[in-house]
């Protein structure tokens, strides 16, 4: 059984030979592949080598061109700086004031740098998965390109004070994301995950008012283009889950800190796989082998016959290779 048969058999709950593995390694197979994380950012030949190094030593089944949340920032405009090895900065919003989204200028997928540079990323994989992986391609959910736009304390602000200016700027993001979505599918994409970090940190209320629609009309569209949808939300969405089952993906993460066989029971019903969520600071980096194979099969167990198996976010920096290994359990 390949990747691809294993993921798809995963997703609609039918007999595989293992659960898949889908851990995020960006610093840590970037520096696994002998890169700098600058190159991982800015040089889709670097994102490439780095994801196949790791998934053809740790056993994942996915290639996925994943890397900072600044691609379609970048391409409006935003200044980023990126350091030689390090996480790259933003310099300062770029909607300093709400007057500026009159200026704002979409980019086109296809002709912005960064984008560009991850419509590569995906052509390549494509070629060398040979259609027995999957690869993913990743866009921010419109909240979190808001947010990278616009600046986490101001855009909480302007929840309040100005929502319909938030409304109009999330329009502009969400179509974006589609085209950039769209573009990736086209390049060679099986699955496109979305990024909505900041979503985390809203009420659910208003995550079913500022997150949920746009969520959900970039997913129609992404399962439109024929690729699977992954929803992913670093942190506590425990109060999120309900909704997050309603945003029209086929794969959600969920974090270390969520309970993963209430989110298996949430999501179930409606055929939605479940990937995580084992802990990957006090379990991956710091603990041993052994407590490694505990934590998996306890998500096994925890996760119901959809789950996919992977860190609660991204795999550290630093990681023991042993660790790593240790990730793989027969079903049973």
């Amino acid at each position: 059984m390949n990747s691809i048969e294993r993921v798809r058999g995963r997703i609609a709950g039918t007999a595989v030979d293992r659960v898949p593995n889908f851990d995020i390694h960006m610093a840590f197979g970037a520096h696994f592949a002998g890169r700098t994380l600058s190159d991982y950012y800015l040089d889709h030949r670097a994102l490439v080598d780095a994801n196949v190094a790791v998934r053809e030593a740790f056993s994942l089944d996915i290639l996925q061109a994943i890397s900072d949340p600044y691609r379609e920032g970048c391409d409006f405009g935003l200044e980023v700086v990126f350091p030689p090895d390090s996480l790259p900065l933003r310099r300062r919003p770029l909607l300093s004031d709400p007057a500026d989204l009159l200026r704002l200028r979409p980019p086109d997928p296809c002709a912005g740098r960064r984008m560009v540079d991850r419509l590569e990323a995906v052509r390549r994989m494509h070629e060398l998965s040979r259609g027995e992986v999957p690869v993913m391609g990743w866009v921010e959910g419109a909240l979190a390109l808001a947010n990278v736009l616009r600046g986490d304390v101001d855009l909480m602000t302007d929840l309040y004070d100005r929502p319909e200016w938030v409304r109009d700027l999330l329009e502009v993001c969400a179509s974006v994301e589609i085209a950039f979505a769209e573009a990736q599918v086209e390049a060679g994409a099986d699955i496109i995950g979305l990024g909505d970090a900041i979503a985390s940190q809203v009420s659910p209320a208003m995550y079913r008012e500022f997150a949920l629609p746009y969520e959900r009309r970039i997913f129609s569209a992404i399962r439109g283009a024929g690729a699977l949808c992954r929803l992913h939300i670093c942190g506590d969405t425990r109060r999120l889950l309900p909704a997050m089952a309603d945003s029209g993906a086929d794969i959600i993460d969920v974090d270390w800190m969520v309970d993963l066989e209430k989110a298996a029971r949430e999501f179930e019903p409606r055929g939605v796989a479940v990937c995580g969520n084992f802990d990957p600071v006090r379990i991956l980096l710091r603990g041993s082998p052994d407590d490694v194979e505990a934590a998996v099969a306890r998500t096994l167990w925890d996760g119901g016959p959809r789950l996919i198996s992977a860190a609660g976010c991204e795999v550290p920096d630093g990681t023991p290779q042993a660790n790593l290994r240790a990730r793989l359990l027969p079903l049973g």
